[in-house]
């Protein structure tokens, strides 16, 4: 009887420490990271209440409930646009302030702050125009000081749009709005179903040519992942990289791999950080992931992920 006690013990101390894992791992959707100052700023889908974020001075050690509205929140429900469904926030500064660009309702809105840590208010609440129903916002700022708003329109599928964004990031351009990508591959819609996925845009420029990274198939899919399009205008037309998907589960072994955002770290190089699947049988909670990416010496360059750098992020206790 005793090997098979000392069994039990062992594969219930084996469940408790994974667990421990578990509940320690930071569990935001939709992540994205603002550096700034020897300081990152992590943001996500994760609070019915608005948008948390965390803070760490390395990339390792997160404090959370670091935001200055009200519970720890970066933006809280009440002092911008949106009372439900709070996605996709993006941070980004533009003449010494502060802008979140996010989803809420399944529409797009821009909230501003003195701060990285909010809180994001909107001074007239209001959402950014559309024909549709919008998510998943990144805002791009070109070389030449242009401003472009990338989205995903719920229309036919989710669909990832561009349109040029005013000056005091107020609304976009509707009339000069265009597609850029959906999901119309193998890979991208692996459950073959009628209304495809193609979310969670970001946007790098490299040597002159920009890099559209998106996500497909639903997020609950096993096979959600990130691919990249490139294009010789931040407007388009975009042209799919043939080796798509760079992240997925096959590449670094955990499910639902996708929407997230790249970032440049204090070390100068390139990430990129996103969520997965909860375990291989379970969805949800999402836990939050960073990835190193590198652009290859081909010309045109190839975007790249490394698979061995792939790590979760944890709170620090």
């Amino acid at each position: 009887m005793k090997p098979v006690f000392l069994l039990c013990a062992l594969l219930a101390a084996m469940t408790t420490n994974a667990q421990s894992i578990q509940k320690d791992t930071i569990q935001v959707a939709d992540p994205t990271i603002f550096y700034e100052n020897g300081q990152y700023y992590l943001y996500g889908t994760g609070s019915n209440r608005g948008f948390p974020v965390y803070q760490s001075p390395d990339l390792i050690n997160w404090k959370a409930n670091a935001g200055k509205a009200e519970g720890g929140l970066a933006l809280v429900k009440g002092d911008s646009y949106g009372d439900r469904l709070f996605w996709a926030p993006q941070i980004f500064k533009n003449k010494g302030k502060y802008y979140m660009a996010y989803a809420a309702n399944e529409d797009v809105a821009i909230a501003e702050s003195d701060s990285p840590l909010g809180p994001f208010k909107q001074s007239m609440i209001r959402k950014i125009s559309g024909p549709v129903h919008q998510i998943d916002p990144y805002i791009f700022k070109d070389t030449d000081g242009k401003l472009y708003l990338y989205f995903v329109r719920l229309q036919n599928g989710n669909r990832v749009f561009v349109a040029p964004l005013k000056d005091d990031l107020s609304d976009i351009d509707t009339a000069a709005a265009k597609e850029c990508v959906n999901s119309s591959l193998e890979w991208e819609n692996t459950a073959h179903k009628s209304w495809t996925v193609c979310e969670g845009p970001t946007v790098l420029k490299h040597n002159g040519l920009y890099y559209l990274t998106y996500s497909s198939n639903d997020y609950q899919n096993i096979d959600y992942a990130i691919g990249y399009a490139t294009s010789t205008s931040p407007m388009g037309p975009w042209t799919k990289n043939p080796t798509n998907p760079i992240i997925s589960r096959h590449t670094v072994g955990f499910n639902g791999t996708g929407h997230g955002d790249a970032f440049v770290g204090k070390d100068g190089g390139l990430y990129y950080v996103l969520h997965t699947h909860f375990s291989n049988t379970r969805v949800q909670r999402r836990k939050t992931a960073v990835i190193k990416l590198a652009f290859s010496k081909d010309k045109p360059a190839k975007l790249m992920a490394d698979k061995d750098s792939f790590r979760f992020l944890t709170i620090d206790k």
